[in-house]
């Protein structure tokens, strides 16, 4: 029996990992549990030094504890959490989906961009699953989509939380292997969005073949509408270009010398803030050159892209580090949350519980 423990230890310990999750029990307790049970274990079989258990506290108090990187995890937690429960799942899900609706699988492709939205202000998987799935999932299966599909997109969408920044993991990953997290950050935001990419061709593909499980949605249920009935989608184009084109004018203005990240970051926050003061022109002194479904999507979807462009961005240029760029999301979010009159104190006092819970786990791992 010894020699077969000897010989087998790994895959035991891997077995026992295993029955451990799938007894329930969180992954943090069931690495530690599993690590201490087959520790003991190795120390009586002579595999393993008693010397290394007594390592464990200055590994946590003079590691963990005193890492500066591992603050990046608790600020970003909190971030997505209160945009999360501030209704911005509910308020992009919507908006996109009525852009998106008139043709079919938009609400399809509209879940795959909130998906990607979510994952660049969360950063964890959990959150942009559940707040999806209860959102969109009943829709989705109202309006006819194939069960398969609609719930596949929608765990599909959830789990780019984990490689589009601000991933948790690409933090742990970068304090592991002893690298930059922006460095980790710009690794992975291609990979990122071309697994977005491929799921929205993954549902172009689906409608084109099974156009029965993805239709689009009927006429009575798009809700942003001009008084001539007509969706104001122009409206919302038009104003896309104006953006673009400011941004791409304060581009060729810009020294060749000038660094290509940074002109990409500045040039995109120019052209949100743009178009974000030319509907709050047009809502204040009431011109009417704007459409509902302009205003709308420019209201709901500019702000969270502001505030991922200014976090990321600052990491990526080098102005701030990720410490300094999850405490600048976690403090706008936090203003984004006042802003739409969803701030409160309970509110508050579950983002926190949440944000301690996720902190503890992670770093307990």
């Amino acid at each position: 029996m010894t020699e077969f423990l000897i010989a087998n230890m790994a895959p035991i310990i891997f077995a026992s990992l295993v029955v451990f999750l799938l007894l329930g029990f969180p992954v943090a307790f069931a690495l530690a549990a599993n690590g201490i049970i087959f520790g003991w274990i190795g120390i009586e079989l002579g595999l393993f030094h008693p010397a290394f258990f007594q390592a464990l506290p200055e590994r946590i108090f003079g590691g963990i504890m005193n890492n500066d990187t591992l603050l990046a995890i608790p600020f970003f937690t909190f971030m997505g959490l209160i945009l999360e429960r501030s209704g911005m799942a509910e308020d992009l899900l919507e908006t996109i989906g009525q852009l998106f609706g008139p043709i079919r699988g938009g609400l399809a492709y509209a879940v795959i961009f909130v998906g990607a939205m979510l994952a660049a202000t969360t950063g964890v998987v959990a959150a942009s699953v559940i707040s999806m799935g209860l959102i969109s999932l009943p829709i989705m299966l109202r309006y006819g989509y194939d069960r398969r599909l609609a719930s596949g997109v929608i765990a599909a969408s959830g789990t780019l939380a984990q490689i589009i920044p601000p991933s948790l993991v690409l933090i742990i990953i970068a304090d592991q292997l002893g690298k930059s997290v922006g460095d980790m950050y710009k690794g992975a935001f291609v990979p990122g969005f071309v697994l977005t990419g491929l799921y929205v061709l993954y549902v172009l593909g689906m409608t084109l073949i099974f156009p029965k499980s993805a239709p689009a949605l009927p006429a009575e249920a798009r809700s942003f509408r001009e008084p001539n009935g007509r969706s104001g989608a122009l409206s919302l184009l038009v104003l896309t270009a104006i953006a673009t084109a400011a941004a791409l004018y304060w581009v060729r203005r810009q020294p060749n010398e000038k660094p290509l990240d940074e002109l990409i970051v500045v040039a995109m926050m120019l052209g949100l803030g743009v178009a974000f003061v030319a509907a709050l022109l047009n809502r204040l002194f009431k011109l009417g050159l704007l459409s509902k479904m302009a205003e709308k999507v420019t209201f709901v979807l500019i702000p969270p892209l502001a505030l991922i462009f200014l976090v990321l961005g600052t990491i990526f240029i080098g102005v701030a580090t990720p410490t300094e760029g999850g405490a600048m999301g976690a403090t706008g979010a936090l203003v984004m949350a006042l802003a739409r009159k969803r701030l409160d104190w309970s509110l508050l006092k579950q983002a926190m519980d949440s944000t301690a819970k996720l902190t503890t786990f992670v770093v307990f791992i």
